[in-house]
This record gives structure tokens, C-alpha cells and sequence, in this order.
């Protein structure tokens, strides 16, 4: 199911992040709060290039993601500050709306 935020998604806390090990190979899944955009879902890497996830993504950007009952195959791409500066702010300021802290480095997830 190709899922959107007009889908109702966009009011879950979380969403379940799969990437693939850079390492290992082997599916990583993690719990991590997103708000959504469009038809495009944020998280933010509060550790920045040092957070596990962010790197395995940095390497294969195909990702698997769930929300409630939705699970959908994605491409994840992490944001640049500058190229990107729109969106990647945009990310932070609804992360804030919604959760009361926004920093951290975006990623943008498009489902497939």
C-alpha cells in the first residue's frame, strides 16, 4: 500500500524504519517519531552521520516502512542543509509543531 499523509498516517507518533546493515546486510528496524508532508514522511537524525540508521541509509536508500497497519517499500535521502534548504528546514519546524523539538538532520522518505 502506497501510503500518504492524506491516508490518516500522519497523526501516528511513530513509524518503524527499516534499512539494510551497511555492514551485515541484514534488515535493521528502528522506532523513530516523523511527521509527514504531501505525500512525504521526515524523521530526524539527532545524532546526525553518527546515528547507525542514517549511515545504512547513506549506503542502500531503499528502506521499508511501517505506520499502524501500512507497510510500504520507500527511498529514504538524507537532506542537505544548503541544496535542500527549504524542505530540510520545513522538516525541522513541523517536527517542533508536533513534538516540541525539531533538531537534528532531516531525511526525506518518498514511498515507492
Amino acid at each position: 500500500m502506497a501510503a500518504t499523509a492524506s491516508t490518516g498516517l500522519a497523526a501516528e507518533k511513530f513509524l518503524y524504519l527499516t534499512t539494510v546493515g551497511r555492514k551485515t546486510g541484514l534488515p535493521r528496524e528502528i522506532e523513530i517519531w516523523f511527521v509527514a508532508a504531501g505525500d512525504r514522511y521526515y524523521v530526524l537524525a539527532e545524532g546526525h552521520r553518527n546515528a547507525n540508521w542514517l549511515r545504512n541509509i547513506e549506503r542502500t536508500p531503499q528502506v521499508r516502512v511501517r505506520i499502524a497497519a501500512a507497510t510500504f517499500g520507500a527511498t529514504a535521502t538524507v537532506l542537505d542543509p544548503a541544496r535542500d534548504a527549504d524542505r530540510y528546514a520545513m522538516a525541522q519546524r513541523l517536527m517542533q509543531e508536533k513534538y516540541g523539538w525539531g533538531e537534528g538532520l532531516p531525511v526525506e522518505i518518498a514511498a515507492d
